[in-house]
């Protein structure tokens, strides 16, 4: 019997009561929970909106506080180290430290091809240390479940002339590449989001029978702040005031939208706008960062708009979430390299058209201008490559303390979209239910009828799923959980009920806080409540010793025995 007629059978119980949903999981990159609209920002983001309207916010959903063990995670339904990306892509010795998703899970995609789904990817991969075009492809989206996939293996790179830039199983350029020209200046999140909707298109085409699964990864706002001039010219201005104003005014509407409580207090503020020493240059950062951000919403829209015209909208489950909060790195941030300004000449010849951009930071742009970091010139156009820095970084975490790399509020919060006419009645409301990217991979699976595998990868031996469906949450019921956890780079956490212990560093102490009434954890309650921490101390223990977390933070790659002697 073919795997397409099981498939077809398997998924005949849910048939007889509805058409299955298409699922579409769109993330955002290094971005603050009030980084968008209706989570309280001043930057435009109609389309997210509009979906939050007709459907449900989240206002306290979590990520792992890191890009690849976000994506390990989320693709899996276990937490990063049981798919062995606890840290980032390089293997430090340990099975929970691999920098390559395991083959002790399986992704979303290849868990819902059981109930017949189609699976496609557009953006982002970074699960897997393989990078190189002619390296080993065994954990790039192809060979993970996926049917199609446009994007970027590696995590990072220039929104002109990204590196990595692969489709399919074919590293490619943006101007040799077959089967995507960009009508305008090639931008890659808008290619991201054009690629989307042509996979929808083809879908229907193709494969109309079936549903699809679509994962869109984008990488904005990730540094280098990169945008169109159209979208940063709708920005100009708007930040030449600084930190402050922006800050304050989010917080007030993130009140006024109920997102946090009455009582909320909020963070300390890290920088003083008085002592920045470049301010036209950071506002411009700003500016760049929220056209980033403009950028991706209308590049939703693009996706939203196929699925309209291919009768599709009304029965797919919209889910939008982010990798983890903004980011504090200051890449890009001082000048470095032979340039500190733009020459008045193309100072190296300009790139082949098949020649593959192989550097996170490129040497050079396609037509041979150097790249140039520092304030010596304004961020946005090809051939700058800077990071928006710390005190824009405090903004996007409103209220929030920590960023990035970090496990407190600031590094893990993330907004959480769930938008799906057929299947979601409430409408423009807030639901309060705590939870995890872990729990995506339950909600696809429930929401596809489908049955999520023991043994997959030749019969070998799945780890069970983490997370819980949020359908129940959809419909205003509880989902009950005992504990989520995190664990990056030493920084550590529990949470259980409104408590949760978190700790900065694999030395640092413990730190309790109820995030019931002290969401931007100001008022440490560890010496007033011993007894508790130390019961949720206990509690991480054993988790971190189940998850293969142990140990912690290790760095280096034990150095391997040498054979004993015959």
């Amino acid at each position: 019997m073919s795997i397409r007629i099981i498939c077809l059978i398997l998924a005949l119980p849910f048939q007889l009561f509805g058409a299955r949903p298409n699922i579409i999981l769109i993330m955002g990159d290094d971005m603050g929970y009030s980084d968008i609209g209706c989570y309280g920002s001043e930057v435009d983001t109609p389309v997210l909106d509009g979906l939050a309207k007709k459907g449900l916010r989240f206002t306290q959903f979590y990520n792992t506080g890191r890009c690849c063990p976000t994506r390990a995670s989320l693709l899996s339904g276990l937490y990063p180290h049981q798919a062995g990306v606890g840290h980032m892509m390089n293997d430090r010795g340990f099975d929970g430290y691999r920098g390559d998703l395991n083959r002790n899970c399986v992704t979303i995609a290849e868990a819902l091809k059981g109930a017949g789904y189609k699976a496609y990817l557009s953006g982002k991969w970074h699960v897997t240390k393989h990078i190189a075009p002619d390296g080993p492809k065994d954990n790039w989206p192809l060979q993970r479940g996926f049917d199609k996939f446009y994007g970027t293996i590696h995590g990072a790179g220039s929104f002109y002339d990204p590196n990595s830039l692969t489709r399919n199983n074919t590293q490619i350029t943006p101007v040799n590449d077959p089967g995507y020209q960009a009508k305008g200046p090639y931008y890659y999140t808008t290619a991201i989001s054009d690629n989307a909707a042509k996979f929808i298109d083809s879908h229907r085409e193709e494969s109309d029978e079936q549903p699809f699964f679509m994962y869109v990864a984008y990488t904005s706002a990730h540094w280098p702040m990169h945008a169109l001039d159209k979208d940063v010219a709708k920005y100009k201005g708007r930040y030449n005031e600084g930190f402050t104003p922006i800050r304050e005014a989010r917080f007030k509407r993130m009140k006024e939208l109920g997102l946090i409580k009455a009582d909320c207090a909020l963070s300390p503020q890290v920088e003083d706008w008085e002592k920045v020493e470049h301010k036209a240059w950071d506002a411009r950062n700003m500016e760049v960062y929220a056209a980033m951000i403009d950028s991706m919403d209308q590049g939703i829209g693009t996706i939203t708009s196929a699925l309209k015209r291919n009768g599709m909208y009304e029965n797919t489950l919209i889910l939008f979430f982010q990798d983890n909060g903004g980011c504090a790195e200051g890449l890009g941030r001082r000048a470095r390299g032979p340039y500190t300004t733009r020459p008045e000449k193309a100072p190296f010849p300009p790139m082949a058209r098949d020649e593959l951009q192989k550097d996170m930071i490129p040497k050079k742009t396609r037509d041979g201008w150097p790249i140039i970091q520092g304030p010596g010139v304004m961020p946005g156009p090809d051939g700058t490559y800077i990071a928006y820095g710390r005190g824009w970084a405090n903004v996007s975490n409103t209220p929030f303390r920590e960023y990035k790399h970090w496990v407190h509020e600031g590094g893990i919060s993330t907004p959480l979209i769930a938008h799906w006419p057929a299947g979601i009645q409430r409408r423009n409301e807030l639901e309060h239910t705590p939870g995890h990217l872990v729990d995506l991979m339950a909600t696809c699976v429930d929401a596809a009828g489908a049955r999520y595998p023991t043994r997959y990868h030749d019969g070998r031996k799945i780890t069970p799923m983490e997370g819980r469906s949020l359908l129940p949450a959809f419909a205003g019921k509880p989902v009950k959980r005992e504990a989520i956890f995190w664990e990056h780079e030493g920084n550590r956490a529990i949470r259980v009920g409104d408590l949760k212990l978190v700790a900065k560093g694999a030395k640092g102490p413990w730190e309790l806080y109820d995030i019931g009434k002290d969401r931007a954890e100001l008022h440490n309650l560890v010496a007033e409540r011993p007894e508790q921490a130390q019961e949720l101390a206990a509690q991480w223990q054993t988790w971190a010793e189940r998850a293969q977390v142990l140990p912690l933070n290790p760095r280096k790659t034990p150095a391997k025995k040498s054979p004993p002697k015959k």
